[in-house]
């Protein structure tokens, strides 16, 4: 008997006989390994959390896995970051292009269900690879305040609160501990820098932290200067010293 992947992980297009896309799988595994990002959504608002490890004389001051897409929507990703971006452009394409066709902004999830359609297609076809990417989409639209998630399979599922990369199953169980849907958005910026604080090497500095928040009242994405995450880590690690309630 010949072992269960072999050959079949050698073509993208074929089906393994216990139904597997071993490529798919491999491609899910990249984004596993990737650095974390997270998701959550508050009563008024969107956080969007990731950890970027850096080189010492590498510049800080822009963030590589937070991409705004447009005014009232952002894409954080994990995996292969240069798949993110070609996954961006089509996103700020599709964005753009619904402004100009129907004047008025895309709705969130238009551009998860788009994203998902293009990571599909590159399942099924000779001579390409899936994408090596995870994306956590959010935006606020007319409907409200959405967080999506798109996988190398073309899978797209909504979410409270997710998180993707390195570390995100014990991340997971973290939120699904201490989320709740009322909370404010200042709570979800603490909650989003004490997961990343759960799975960092750094517990204490900030400079591996990049966050940008969309608020439901002026439905317009920001990135947090390295002042504000500062503070809000503060609050993390305070609340992290504080004794448990009895």
């Amino acid at each position: 008997m010949f072992p269960a992947a072999a050959g079949y992980d050698r073509a993208i297009t074929v089906f393994s006989p216990d139904g597997r896309l071993y490529q798919v799988e491999y491609a899910i595994e990249t984004v596993r390994r990737g650095t974390l990002a997270v998701g959550i959504k508050a009563n008024d608002g969107i956080v969007l959390a990731v950890e970027e490890r850096t080189r010492k004389l590498q510049k800080q001051d822009t963030t590589q896995k937070i991409f705004q897409i447009d005014d009232h929507l952002g894409i954080a990703a994990a995996g292969y970051i240069p798949d993110a971006r070609i996954q961006v452009s089509h996103a700020r394409i599709i964005a753009q292009s619904n402004r100009l066709i129907y004047d008025e902004p895309v709705e969130v999830e238009t551009i998860a269900r788009r994203i998902a359609d293009i990571s599909q297609q590159y399942t099924q076809y000779a001579g390409v690879r899936p994408f090596g990417i995870s994306l956590i989409i959010a935006g606020v639209d007319n409907s409200g305040n959405h967080l999506f998630l798109t996988d190398p399979s073309g899978t797209y599922v909504a979410y409270d609160a997710i998180a993707i990369g390195s570390g995100s199953d014990q991340v997971i169980e973290y939120l699904e501990k201490n989320y709740t849907p009322e909370l404010s958005l200042e709570e979800a910026k603490v909650l989003a820098v004490e997961c990343i604080y759960l799975i960092s090497e750094d517990k204490y500095g900030i400079n591996h932290i990049k966050m940008a928040i969309i608020e439901d009242k002026n439905r317009k994405m920001r990135l947090l200067s390295p002042q504000e995450i500062e503070a809000i880590a503060k609050q993390a690690r305070n609340r992290a010293q504080a004794p448990p309630p009895k």
